[in-house]
């Protein structure tokens, strides 16, 4: 059975902000490497790298209803739902919830790898020359697999979606929007704002110090 909410937002500010972010900054990214635009490619991918490890912070400090405590569920909880569709969870469902997960993991290894990345033409990411060749090929191959692993995943999140909204008749891109929806409420209420752009400031300083500490290009003679 699904726990009863009361009468706050599910899912706040930080979250939605997230979200939305994401979905739009994922097409960006596909587009501006396929258009040859690096430098927006690569800022287009620092701000995903920011974002998501943000919301790794804000899922173990921030509002009740974000942290992954309250909304992932271990193996009994999955098949009890598969079973029964009764979710011990307010927000997502247990299958919901680590699809998340999954997103935000393939995310963060896509980001991440991209540091180390180049277009093998003009165009070389910040840590390229921090690593060995071999590592640098290895994550080149990494950020083709994590980007191919995210279009799956980001198909199957759309399609359950349309499935809870269409069929189900759970009001989550509502809930996703403004916060809350009949049936989608939290029972306590977020914290402000502004922690999370503390927290998002801290980490684009942060990247941004160590893009201007990573190795130069050794020099050509």
């Amino acid at each position: 059975m699904t726990r009863s909410g009361g009468s706050h937002t599910l899912w706040d500010w930080p979250v939605r902000l997230t979200h939305w972010l994401l979905v739009v900054l994922l097409p960006l990214a596909w587009w501006t490497s396929e258009e040859g635009e690096m430098e927006w490619h690569a800022r287009v991918g620092y701000t995903i790298l920011v974002l998501v490890v943000a919301r790794l912070i804000w899922g173990l400090l921030g509002s009740r209803h974000a942290r992954f405590t309250d909304f992932l569920a271990g193996p009994r909880a999955i098949i009890n739902y598969l079973s029964t569709g009764g979710s011990p969870t307010l927000g997502h469902n247990p299958l919901g919830a680590w699809s998340v997960i999954a997103l935000l993991g393939l995310l963060l290894v896509q980001a991440t790898s991209g540091l180390f990345n180049t277009d093998d033409i003009l165009f070389n990411g910040p840590f390229y020359y921090a690593a060995s060749s071999d590592v640098r090929n290895f994550l080149g191959e990494v950020h083709v697999w994590a980007f191919d692993a995210l279009l799956v995943f980001v198909a199957l999140h759309i399609s359950a979606i349309a499935y809870y909204q269409l069929v189900k008749r759970e009001a989550l891109i509502r809930a996703m929007t403004a916060g809350s929806a009949n049936g989608k409420t939290g029972v306590e209420s977020p914290k402000p704002l502004w922690w999370a752009v503390l927290i998002w400031t801290a980490l684009g300083l942060l990247l941004w110090w160590g893009i201007s500490q990573a190795p130069k290009p050794p020099p050509l003679w």
